[in-house]
């Protein structure tokens, strides 16, 4: 009949299919628009690369310099009053239900001339995807409705919600405002959850602010991230080289001395260095000194656990005071507290050479060591052993 279409699906079937087209449209972003256009941590296959550009063009109307201009405009400006989609500046509301309409108010010309560089500009780009941006999403409708009859019109809406929804709305929203973070970087971009197969891996939001030119957005053993599932069968078959998704610094056991490569090797890693100072350091530390706690500070307990590894940027002006109150009455908490921004400010410091950097490690670990604190000694030890990969 007419209205069952050419293909006559029942209703589960036709569920299946709608999911697996949206799934499509959302490897096709996270995989060519987001890391491969965007980062440049992906090569792909002109082949698959051209694909996924159909794909959207039939699917979402997205312009792959457009997108990839406002994405690296978001990263360079992040959470200031020139974020494109910030919830921290335009509230958690708009980014959610007004994502889409965001990414066209940022589309400037002076935007796409600054960020969008390095993007397609073939002759199918120009007269078809660019030109005709409508074509394709009207295109989809007629393919629709022609293979799953009256259906087609539900299947047709729910595409064209996706990408606005999932990733212009959640991603963008939420990804800045509710979720776990594995590594304090300068924003406050969080993991929403370890998994989530609608979104192709681009829920470890906070992952991918910290380490932006990785093809690999899962960090940890019980992440995953689905993109990179499909970017590894890809890969068998040449169709994509991913780039940059493992450390150059490893830890060498026994290894106690230090030398530039041991500096750069820390400076590289320094956000999971930092990630396992709260965990080696400040949490055991912190646990020990509970019970030392004025019983005023007590039940405030795990909000210090969390400030005083947070990033100095992201700490409101009454938080800081709270724990500047905690800090005074604690030498212990003082110390480590102290110690851990000064490791830091040794891959801060700008126009320092090499041997200046490595000479003042070697101070930070000799003072850990004199510290009396056990933790901090240990940490130290840990510190010593980091070296570059071999290539």
């Amino acid at each position: 009949m007419w209205y069952t279409g050419l293909l006559d699906l029942s209703v589960l079937q036709l569920v299946l299919v709608a999911l697996g087209m949206t799934h499509v449209t959302i490897v096709s972003v996270t995989l060519y628009l987001h890391r491969h256009s965007a980062h440049n941590s992906l090569d792909l296959h002109p082949v698959l690369s051209h694909f996924f550009r159909f794909w959207l063009w039939l699917t979402t109307a997205i312009n792959t310099k457009e997108w990839t201009a406002i994405h690296r405009k978001h990263h360079a400006t992040c959470e200031t009053e020139n974020d494109p989609h910030s919830p921290v500046v335009k509230g958690l509301k708009k980014v959610v239900l007004e994502g889409a309409e965001l990414y066209a108010e940022a589309a400037t010309p002076e935007t796409l001339e600054r960020y969008g560089q390095r993007t397609p500009q073939d002759w199918i780009e120009r007269n078809l995807y660019s030109r005709h941006r409508n074509l394709g999403i009207a295109l989809m409708a007629v393919i629709n409705l022609s293979l799953f009859g009256v259906h087609g019109i539900w299947i047709w809406a729910l595409q064209m919600m996706w990408i606005p929804v999932w990733a212009a709305g959640v991603v963008n929203g939420v990804g800045h405002y509710f979720g776990y973070r594995n590594y304090e970087c300068a924003d406050n971009a969080r993991n929403i959850v370890p998994w989530a197969f609608f979104i192709g891996g681009e829920e470890l939001h906070n992952n991918h602010h910290t380490y932006p030119n990785s093809s690999k957005l899962s960090r940890r053993w019980f992440e995953v991230d689905v993109g990179w599932g499909y970017i590894r069968m890809f890969q068998l078959f040449h169709l994509a080289k991913p780039k940059g998704y493992r450390p150059i610094a490893h830890s060498v056991p026994g290894k106690m001395d230090m030398d530039v490569e041991t500096v750069q090797a820390i400076a590289n890693n320094r956000f999971d260095i930092m990630r396992q100072y709260r965990k080696l350091v400040m949490e055991p530390v912190l646990q020990q000194q509970k019970t030392l706690m004025e019983d005023e500070i007590k039940p405030r307990y795990r909000k210090f656990k969390k400030l005083l590894s947070r990033e100095v940027t992201l700490i409101q002006p009454g938080e800081k005071e709270q724990l500047e109150s905690l800090l005074e009455t604690n030498p212990v908490l003082r110390q480590i507290y102290d110690k851990s921004h000064e490791l830091q400010a040794l891959w801060r410091r700008r126009g320092v050479k090499p041997h200046e950097k490595l000479q003042a490690l070697k101070e930070w670990c000799r003072e850990a060591e004199a510290s009396g604190i056990r933790y901090l000694e240990d940490f130290s030890a840990h510190l010593r052993s980091y070296s570059l990969r071999p290539a």
